[in-house]
């Protein structure tokens, strides 16, 4: 057998993107809650309507910079995608039984913090949003799946964000720890597998931590940076302590990367990208400080990091017990990308590869990237991996009998998957689960859509909000189907 005994089976959401009732039982804002939905094929970002310090509003750009001062709004004439989603608040014991049926093990999932503190930063927590979650963990269990819950899924609370600029400011930091000391004292025994800050490579923007000027204030980037790590090596450390049988984990966004040939500087620009975007964060959280290459780079832009005292060591101790990562296509730098063509895929900028096929929304498909991946990161850090996401966006038909026949789903999870094996049987790796993304239906994330659809799970749900929620099973349902219960075995 290729996949051990054992192996964690299942598929992976967010709640910002699946739950919905975003003001049910008791919840606040997110900043995700001011997101208006977009149109990815057609290059339409997802806005924020925010309020100027001039009393003036203005729509920006999801990646844009929010100006100092500025708080985002829910405008009550615009539609929001993200509020009622795909209406898991109302559907969990359906949806549950269904992932059951599909022969999961596991289901990773994200608490949204502002069900648990409103504001984020309340003296008490909602207990309404703590017994929600704890329904769920229970209903998983009961089917014998286990919860993978992600703490923090880019659902920075809004007040945080509009009153404090997000993980810019140690306030938030501090609203955090708290939250998660009352998680993880209230879920003790209900989940074991944890990841603390979902791809916590991409953090420096309003839409992901609520910081303001991320692009003109290099020391609000770096900042927030640094409060991420200690939020997450406490996260490990409080959790730890709690519950010694806690299995923690880091979550990166981590797509292959190439040299667009073999010239030394698209060699270097590779490097150099792969460090800044990826190899940093791993390193820190998983050995416990700051690169060499990292510490001079701050020297020479003159930043420097506000840290208390204890800060450093807590690093240390934090270091994550599995690496987690997201991985849905690769990317190519060049030193001089200009010359190349530039494919902007995944929301990542770099050079078209000219050996692989695209997505409809232009992301590379690159199955042989995740088993690169995979031997790297192994090569690198020596500790178990798994990956929590991975998937293909794509428009699915529903035939007259209601039937959907994804055959280009399909072909890519078997793809990934044989990839993983051979990872596994040949290589060595210590892979120790696989959770592709949203195995349900759901919004997405970078551009607000429905019609961009991941799931095994069809969800009767449009991009102008109509539909009845209804469920129902698609082909690469069944088909994944047969390779969780195999364990990973039948693939054809």
């Amino acid at each position: 057998m290729s996949f051990p005994k054992g192996f964690l089976w299942g598929g992976a959401t967010a709640a910002n993107q699946y739950e919905g009732g975003y003001l049910s039982g008791g919840k606040g804002l997110a900043v995700a809650d001011t997101l208006t939905g977009g149109d990815g094929i057609h290059g339409i970002p997802r806005k924020f309507i925010v309020e100027m310090p001039d009393g003036t509003r203005r729509e920006i750009g999801n990646r844009d910079e929010v100006p100092a001062g500025a708080k985002a709004i829910v405008d009550p004439d615009t539609y929001y995608p993200s509020h009622e989603a795909t209406d898991f608040y109302h559907h969990w014991k359906e949806d549950i039984a269904l992932f059951a049926e599909m022969g999961c093990n596991v289901y990773r999932l994200s608490i949204n913090w502002t069900r648990i503190f409103p504001n984020g930063d309340d003296e008490t927590p909602n207990e309404e949003g703590l017994q929600f979650y704890e329904d769920v963990f229970k209903e998983c269990h009961k089917y014998g799946i286990e919860p993978l819950v992600t703490i923090y899924h880019f659902d920075m609370p809004l007040h945080l964000a509009n009153e404090y600029d997000g993980m810019v400011s140690r306030h938030t930091l501090e609203a955090f720890k708290r939250y998660v000391e009352v998680i993880f004292k209230r879920y003790k025994g209900l989940v074991h597998y944890w990841l603390t800050i979902n791809e916590i490579n991409i953090n420096t923007n309003f839409m992901m931590n609520g910081v303001h000027e991320h692009i003109s204030n290099k020391q609000n980037a770096e900042q927030c940076r640094w409060h991420l790590f200690v939020a997450s090596a406490y996260a490990v450390k409080i959790g730890h302590e709690i519950d010694p049988t806690n299995k923690i984990g880091l979550m990166i966004a981590h797509g292959a990367s190439y040299p667009y040939s073999c010239n030394p500087e698209d060699v270097w620009a590779e490097l150099t990208g792969a460090h800044d975007q990826k190899w940093f964060y791993g390193d820190v959280l998983v050995r416990g400080y700051y690169p060499a290459w990292k510490v001079k780079a701050l020297e020479r832009a003159g930043i420097t990091i506000q840290k208390e005292e204890g800060e450093d060591e807590l690093l240390k101790e934090g270091v994550v017990d599995f690496y987690s990562f997201s991985y849905y296509s690769s990317q190519v730098f060049a030193a001089h990308p200009e010359e190349h063509g530039v494919s902007e895929g995944n929301q990542t900028m770099g050079v078209k590869n000219p050996y692989l096929k695209a997505s409809e929304w232009g992301w590379t498909v690159d199955p042989l990237g995740l088993r690169i991946n995979l031997n790297q990161i192994w090569d690198r850090y020596q500790i178990p991996m798994m990956v929590v996401e991975n998937g293909l966006g794509a428009i699915d038909k529903v035939e007259a009998d209601g039937s959907i026949h994804d055959d280009y789903r399909i072909n890519y999870m078997r793809d990934h998957i044989k990839v993983m094996k051979d990872a596994v049987e040949i290589d060595g790796v210590d892979l120790m689960g696989y959770t592709p993304w949203g195995h349900i239906d759901l919004v997405s994330a970078g551009t607000g859509e429905m019609r961009k659809r991941y799931g095994f799970i069809y969800v009767d749900r449009d991009d102008e909000g109509n539909g009845n929620f209804a469920r129902s099973k698609k082909d690469s349902f069944f088909y994944m189907q047969k390779v969780y219960k195999s364990n990973g075995e039948d693939l054809d």
